[in-house]
């Protein structure tokens, strides 16, 4: 029997999503999977992974097709030098160096205050780190500026006159790394922490005026016995955020 073009069109896209479909993790399966891996194995990843992860993630949503993102990655020396300015930066001003584009708003509140109030207790139960050592959980903190020991870092820019939709764009192509680094069996961390260096960053890696570093991200092989690698956070039931109309 013969087929058509269009035929034989949907016959050729249907085999290749099906070798996909049995090569790669389900993105159901990589959603419920990909956590914030806060402890790396002392494992390498390799340019020709990462250079395949970005390339997979290049193809995030990007309304008009700005692609308004830049990211700088670094390892070997490169990471060292990045690790080293944070901790002279921070050493000298433990407060951080701007208010531009802040973590989080201002007395955040309810019920956001608790959500971020939990998570940070329920890491530091795992850690073994009671409320009143503030020494230690400053040390565990600064472990933020050295990727938790992941062997690779990514820096995500963007121009400061970008507006809020183009920002949205860049969190897709960050979500869309960590999926991808999670169904070739790597962890990432989003860290937001980064930007308490933002201005340092921004010399270190002679950017543009107009470019700001957003926050970073750490790259690499979990740690399977660490047990902060167990922490999963709760999350809100469908009918606490959704309003699902004429159904």
């Amino acid at each position: 029997m013969g087929v058509s073009p269009a035929d034989g069109g949907r016959c050729i896209c249907a085999a290749r999503f099906r070798l996909v479909s049995l090569d790669a993790m389900h993105v159901d399966d990589a959603l419920k999977a990909r956590i914030s891996i806060r402890s790396f194995l002392d494992k390498p990843v390799s340019e020709a992974e990462v250079r395949q992860i970005l390339d997979v993630a290049r193809w995030s949503p990007s309304g008009g097709n700005l692609q308004p993102w830049k990211v700088r990655v670094v390892a070997g020396a490169a990471r060292q030098a990045v690790t080293d300015l944070a901790v002279s930066v921070l050493a000298q001003n433990p407060a951080g160096e701007s208010e531009e584009h802040p973590i989080y708003p201002p007395k955040l509140w309810e019920p956001y205050r608790s959500r971020r109030f939990k998570i940070g207790e329920d890491m530091y139960a795992l850690l073994g780190i009671p409320r009143d050592d503030k020494p230690a959980r400053l040390q565990w903190v600064a472990r933020n500026y050295q990727f938790f020991g992941a062997p690779v870092g990514l820096f995500f820019i963007i121009d400061r006159g970008m507006g809020n939709g183009q920002w949205a764009h860049l969190g897709m192509l960050m979500q869309s790394i960590a999926l991808a680094a999670t169904a070739r069996g790597l962890g990432t961390c989003m860290q937001e922490s980064w930007a308490m260096v933002r201005k340092s960053l921004h010399a270190h890696f002679q950017l543009q005026d107009r470019d700001v570093v957003y926050c970073g991200m750490a790259l690499g092989h979990p740690d399977p016995e660490s047990s902060v690698n167990t922490l999963r956070s709760d999350r809100a039931e469908v009918d606490e955020f959704a309003m699902l109309d004429g159904f």
